[in-house]
């Protein structure tokens, strides 16, 4: 009854956007290929339109392209590293779609120098109003790092693994963590591709630009993140190419990763194809474990190495598509795959070590997508999507007996705490509606429409075939975005919201004997603020603010079927959040610098937290109020091509803000008021030195050496009140350094790098004072062909 409903209503909303998209008209695009002057093509060019802060840079093929709102005269400068900048005059009509071919002369005095002419796309982010990292993946394709590692290096931003390669993790943005930060691949919920789609195991080389919303995130994302949210932006190319990688490394560990596509051009007909595979033992040392001495009688620390802690995964996703047709920018169909098979070895406490318990499970999903650009009258954009996914895990617990960090065993209870074979079975709906439309030069409406659900279906297979039981959330979430730009130096965007959450829940009521269907839905309203001003090209001051909600997830409210307890009275939580900052940049002759720094502030009503019980178990609860503010700040300097260096430092403060105790306003005062939130880092920071030189004799070669520095201060796992700095409640401080030489040749197109994490062996903690690996070294073989 109540997908119908909802199917009943969405119709009319699809028929009209497709009656709209059958009358699209062609947009404006200026597009084009730089080339050397020997014909050769020239990957990283900067384009710029001058004039505006609009610019893009050549992909690998050298190509690139660049929408525009209006036909006219444009005046449009190329520049690279070691060529001549160029400018040039192009004229383009309504509805014309450029193909410019510009060829850059060489200038082997500036070889080793960069002159920005342009911003990149990245650095465009940056400067928005919204606080945001944005982060250029091409410049590290070649490391052996992930997605999380990659991430972990960015300022405001914690990610805390409870082991080696596919463990569980915490993801955090500015002081706000778990499900309360968003995750998205090109505006998907990660989520939605299957559950071994996680940020600690997809390669570096799957992704072209990290976005890193911190609190306020704009409408066309559809989320109802927070703390903020990360948008993962794959390679957006209308060039054939194929990216192939393997590393190989400690602790028996392979990644393997391949992108690519193919695009027959006189027809638009594009096939891009992606997959990674991920096989670790993860048995690195474990150090000064403890472990029953028989002789001596009495518990003794010792160094073992892990001994059920295998992992793999694969990943494949496969698209067929049309672009640069009159009726659609692209349209594309898209079947997904993924698998994986875990072994676990502790749960959120080392001291409980397993043996016997594994994980496995599969994703399925098929998807479509659509996007059209220059509806009425060049005023209107569209884009659909919609996919429907099957994901399913399996925990299997069928061994009576209890391990030791030795791998000896005796005989007792099944580890978990139960014998079982949990199975868990999740279909999804997933379909979003992004639309903008631009009301007059300078004024932008955006406006986006999300809907998700999935049914949670959990059983013990040992004794039961079918969950007589099932549960189901549904999200519905509209975002309403109006921006106008009051001078050419002043930017403002304001943002409403709508949230609405569905429940539904079987369950056995004995007073009436018989299976009745628990219904909720709830309703909440949102808005926000965000603004930009300009003092010059390169430096401007920011701010942002929303009233937001982070509705339940299923995870929370149904639990995993072992580590994650069900909790079907959780409520949604509430914030407001305040983001005040500046940026600073310039460049003079061969060196390029950029500062940025941000206050933050969030008050968080009915804050969702992971409560840890003795018997090594979770469950989410609404902690009353949770108060956090900081300040995070980067510095980045480049020297030409030769030297590069980033310096990042955060510091945050969150807070149990609930004065009484049951938050019943009076009374007893609460023995946590003001006491950090356990397990939370409050201040750290990271050093990144790269030093490189290009190699002309080496068929256009590059050599470079990265130095890597992460700091953590002391934190606590449980409430600071109850702890000491010197206590096993307190994480102690890190310092962690990682070293890395890339070699390649024939501009990119052939790499090899050596990797060493963890360079001096330090005994490392992470989430929940759980050990993560030692000293490691890993080798990556990279091929780019285009």
């Amino acid at each position: 009854m109540y997908r119908s409903q909802i199917l009943r209503k969405s119709l009319p909303l699809f028929l009209i956007i497709w009656s709209i998209c059958a009358y699209g008209q062609s947009g404006t695009f200026l597009t084009g290929t730089i080339k050397e002057e020997s014909g050769g093509l020239l990957a990283g060019a900067s384009i710029v339109i001058k004039g505006t802060s609009t610019g893009v840079t050549a992909d690998e093929k050298g190509f690139f392209r660049i929408g525009l709102k209006k036909a006219g005269s444009y005046t449009i400068e190329i520049s690279a590293v070691g060529f001549i900048s160029q400018t040039q005059v192009v004229n383009l009509a309504a509805g014309q779609e450029s193909n410019i071919t510009f060829l850059l002369k060489s200038n082997v005095k500036e070889m080793n120098e960069v002159t920005v002419h342009g911003k990149g796309e990245a650095q465009e982010l940056r400067e928005q109003g919204f606080s945001v990292n944005a982060i250029d993946t091409r410049k590290l394709a070649n490391t052996t790092a992930d997605l999380g590692q990659v991430l972990n290096r960015s300022t405001g931003i914690k990610m805390r693994e409870q082991g080696g390669v596919g463990s569980d993790f915490e993801f955090s943005i500015n002081g706000l963590s778990g499900k309360s930060v968003k995750l998205f691949l090109d505006g998907v919920p990660l989520d939605v591709l299957g559950s071994a789609m996680n940020l600690n195991n997809i390669p570096i080389n799957l992704a072209q630009r990290i976005e890193v919303y911190k609190g306020v995130a704009p409408v066309e994302l559809g989320s109802d993140a927070l703390g903020g949210s990360v948008n993962i932006i794959t390679n957006k190319s209308l060039d054939s190419y194929l990216d192939v990688s393997h590393s190989y490394g400690s602790f028996q560990t392979h990644q393997s990763a391949l992108t690519g596509q193919y695009v027959y051009k006189p027809a638009g007909l594009v096939l891009k194809a992606s997959t990674f595979f991920n096989y670790s033992k993860n048995n690195y040392l474990m150090k000064g474990v403890e472990i029953w001495d028989g002789e001596k009688y009495e518990y003794v620390t010792r160094d073992f190495r892990r001994f059920h802690d295998r992992y793999k995964s694969l990943m494949g996703q496969l698209e067929i598509g049309l672009v640069n047709k009159k009726w659609a920018d692209l349209l594309f169909l898209g079947f997904g795959y993924t698998t994986y098979d875990k072994q676990v070895q502790t749960g959120v406490r080392q001291s409980i070590i397993y043996g016997g318990v594994v994980k496995d499970g599969t994703g399925k999903n098929v998807s479509l997508r659509y996007k059209k650009d220059s509806l009425l009258n060049n005023r209107l954009s569209i884009g659909l999507y919609g996919t429907y996914s099957y994901d399913q895990y399996v925990l299997s617990d069928t061994t009576l007996r209890k391990y030791s960090w030795d791998g000896s065993y005796v005989p007792g209870n099944p580890e978990t705490g139960s014998f079982r074979m949990t199975q868990v079975n999740r279909p999804r709906l997933f379909t979003r509606f992004n639309g903008n439309y631009n009301l007059a030069e300078n004024h932008d409406l955006n406006l986006n429409y999300t809907f998700d659900q999935v049914e949670n279906q959990t059983y013990n297979s040992l004794s039961s075939s079918r969950d007589d039981m099932p549960g189901k959330l549904g999200k519905h979430i509209i975002g309403l975005a109006y921006q106008m730009k009051l001078t050419p130096k002043w930017t403002n965007t304001f943002m409403s919201k709508y949230y609405g959450i569905a429940l539904n829940k079987k369950q056995y009521d004995y007073s009436l004997s018989k299976t009745v269907v628990l219904r909720d839905f709830q309703n909440y309203f949102g808005y926000g603020w965000a603004s930009v001003y300009k003092l010059n090209n390169n430096s401007g001051v920011k701010a942002s603010y929303e009233h937001t909600y982070r509705l339940q997830d299923v995870n929370e409210v149904y639990g995993d079927g072992y580590q994650v307890l069900n909790n079907m009275t959780l409520k949604p939580e509430a914030s407001d959040n305040v983001n005040m900052g500046g940026f600073y940049g310039g460049n003079n002759g061969r060196q390029e610098w950029f500062v940025e720094a941000s206050a933050f502030y969030r008050s968080a009503k009915g804050f969702i937290y992971a409560n840890q019980y003795d018997n090594n178990q979770l469950q989410y609860q609404n902690l009353s109020n949770v108060l956090v503010k900081g300040f995070d700040a980067e510095a980045r300097y480049n020297y030409g091509n030769l030297f590069n260096a980033l310096l990042n430092v955060t510091y945050q403060q969150a807070l149990d803000n609930t004065r009484f105790v049951n938050n019943s306003g009076n009374g007893a005062v609460s023995a946590t008021y003001k006491n950090r939130i356990p397990n939370q880092p409050w201040l750290f920071g990271n050093l990144d030195l790269g030093v490189g030189k290009n190699l002309r004799y080496a068929g256009s070669g590059r050599l470079q050496f990265t130095w890597s520095t992460q700091y953590t201060h002391y934190y606590y796992r449980s409430w600071e009140g109850f702890a000491t700095a010197n206590s096993l409640a307190t994480i102690p401080k890190q310092l962690v350094h990682n070293v890395m030489l890339s070699y390649s040749m024939a501009k990119g197109r052939y790499n090899a790098s050596l990797e060493c994490r963890n360079l001096t062996d330090q005994l490392v903690y992470d989430n929940f004072r759980l050990q993560k690996p030692g000293r490691a070294i890993f080798f990556k073989l990279r091929f780019f062909i285009i």
